[in-house]
């Protein structure tokens, strides 16, 4: 058998597995399936990735291409992450584990709109129709000696905001007449067990005992076998702690400039007074940012922009809100002819207090704002996945980390910085803040796998030392406590992906010239080039980046 045969059959398995990834991914030929959610499933998941993982390690190195020795390392690396956390039983702890397959399954069909809509309703109705068996086998499956109360409570609050979003959103999502009718019928079974599934949630928390704490080891290992990082937790929190201190000091600097002031944490608090007024206010300023970055790109040639990439601007989806606090972005399938992205802007959760909505406001400040366009659009998420799009390779366009993707965008927000983007001190000090909160999550997310800070240290961590409102402070340790490790992606990537410029620079003759000096033709092929290459864990993107450089 061939390397690329190996690789389709371990695709194609993988899609069978996960339809509804499939789906996300553009491959429409998923479109009416669900998942198998059952115990058995994810046992023989467990036992199926060490058999794929010693098929890959069988493999030859020497006989593949350049290219295919990548893709055999990142699958390699998947697959030993996915082994790390077997005896973890994410499946038993997190109902996020049934919940986002049925709404992320239904909300990427119309969010993307890869068929005609009457093909997109009789995939949804099919796949409302198996809610009720993935929600029951949620039930079957959470163990209330493993799971902890935060993460079930949480899961309750996105399956609340999925309800309205099957009864209600979703069909005015369509045209009227016979399709939409049978989208609510289905919608309102659909949401009814959601509801259910969110009472039996907040059932079950009263009873829970579990812990999120993934452990220091657990931890390690996924750094360096999963991110091929030669660090380890405790090695990764003091990269946290120093980098944090190095960024007030550079902070107190700006400050200084700003309003003649070494108390950054005082400007800030008083910057984050100047924000939108409303959320649609909010939306619109993030819209018009985004659109100011990517021109600033244009001009520049900082990046290659690929003809019909766009990026659209609009409120979080509903289901979203009760769990994240914060901005997000969706990609164009990456098999797909869309080239379309979603820059969804954090609203805040139906039914919030006045008072809590306009805290919420402060966190999207004015001054904010445009580092958080640049993070989320251009160069950060929206510009690197149309990019990563771009590769041949179908391994590279399935599978990635989110020590690149989150590293890259906050690298983006850096590299803007120095090639003047952020023309006000007010927005350069947002932007260092924005990069000393992921110092910040660093240091969190480690403490708390560690067992060395509790839930409520970490909450009061996030508000005083990150600058946070409580109510997003709270919902950002909700997290880190659910999602492990992905805290600390955005600041240990970024640190990488300098590094690596850094080399990569210097053996072209710019060694020790400071990035806002450096040729833009060689930074744009940098850019372009680690991008293009995919999300690769650093390890493997510094390979790719070497043979790039000169003999």
């Amino acid at each position: 058998m061939t390397f690329q045969s190996l690789v389709d059959d371990f695709l194609e398995h993988e899609f069978a597995l996960s339809p509804i990834r499939a789906s996300q991914l553009g491959l429409t030929q998923y479109d009416e399936r669900f998942d198998e959610l059952s115990a058995a499933s994810f046992e023989a998941r467990d036992a199926e990735a060490a058999e794929w993982l010693q098929r890959f390690d069988a493999v030859a190195e020497g006989e593949l291409t350049p290219a295919e020795q990548i893709d055999r390392e990142l699958i390699r690396a998947v697959l030993r992450g996915r082994l790390i956390l077997a005896d973890w039983q994410d499946w038993r702890r997190d109902p996020a584990t049934y919940t986002n397959p049925a709404l992320d399954g239904i909300f990427t069909l119309f969010l993307h709109r890869l068929r005609p809509e009457a093909d997109l309703i009789a995939a949804a109705i099919a796949r409302m129709r198996e809610i009720p068996r993935a929600l029951q086998e949620g039930r079957a499956n959470l163990d209330p000696a493993l799971a902890h109360p935060l993460i079930l409570r949480r899961g309750a609050g996105a399956a609340r905001g999925g309800a309205r979003y099957l009864r209600e959103l979703l069909p005015a999502d369509v045209a009227p007449g016979e399709g939409r009718d049978r989208l609510a019928a289905a919608g309102a079974d659909a949401g009814r067990a959601m509801e259910e599934w969110a009472a039996h949630l907040e059932r079950l928390a009263e009873v829970a005992t579990g812990t999120w704490q993934l452990g220091e080891a657990r931890y390690t290992r996924l750094l360096r076998d999963r991110e091929l990082l030669e660090i380890d937790t405790r090695g990764l929190r003091e990269r946290g702690r120093a980098e944090y201190d190095r960024l007030a000091a550079e902070m107190a600097e700006v400050a200084r400039r700003a309003r003649g002031t070494d108390d950054w944490a005082t400007v800030l608090e008083e910057a984050g007074h100047d924000h939108p007024p409303t959320e649609e206010a909010m939306r619109q300023g993030y819209a018009d940012w985004t659109a100011r970055a990517r021109a600033f790109l244009a001009r520049t040639g900082l990046v290659t922009l690929p003809p019909g990439e766009r990026c659209v601007v609009e409120p979080s989806p509903v289901f979203q809100r009760p769990v994240l606090g914060v901005a997000s972005y969706n990609a164009p399938p990456s098999f797909s002819d869309s080239w379309t992205g979603h820059f969804f802007v954090p609203f805040a959760p139906d039914g919030t207090p006045a008072e809590e909505v306009q805290q919420r406001l402060e966190a999207n400040s004015w001054g904010d704002i445009p580092t958080t366009s640049v993070h989320e659009a251009y160069p950060g998420h929206h510009w690197h996945l149309v990019m990563r799009k771009r590769n041949p390779s179908r391994v590279r366009r399935v599978f990635g980390t989110p020590y690149f993707t989150e590293g890259w965008a906050l690298y983006a927000e850096r590299v803007m910085r120095e090639r003047g983007f952020f023309t006000d001190p007010i927005q350069e000090l947002c932007h260092l803040n924005a990069t000393l909160f992921r110092a910040a999550r660093i240091i969190v997310d480690t403490s708390l796998h560690m067992g060395e800070m509790t839930y409520d240290e970490a909450v009061e961590f996030m508000r005083t030392k990150a600058g946070l409102p409580e109510p997003t402070a709270k919902a950002e340790v909700g997290r880190y406590c659910s999602w492990p490790t992905q805290a600390s992606a955005y600041l240990t990537g970024c640190l990488e992906i300098l590094r690596i410029r850094r080399d990569w620079l210097a053996a072209r003759g710019l060694r020790g010239v400071a990035p806002a000096d450096a040729p833009v033709a060689a930074l744009r092929e940098f850019h372009d080039t680690i991008t293009e290459s995919g999300a690769l864990p650093l390890g493997l993107a510094e390979r790719v980046m070497i043979r790039q450089r000169p003999a």
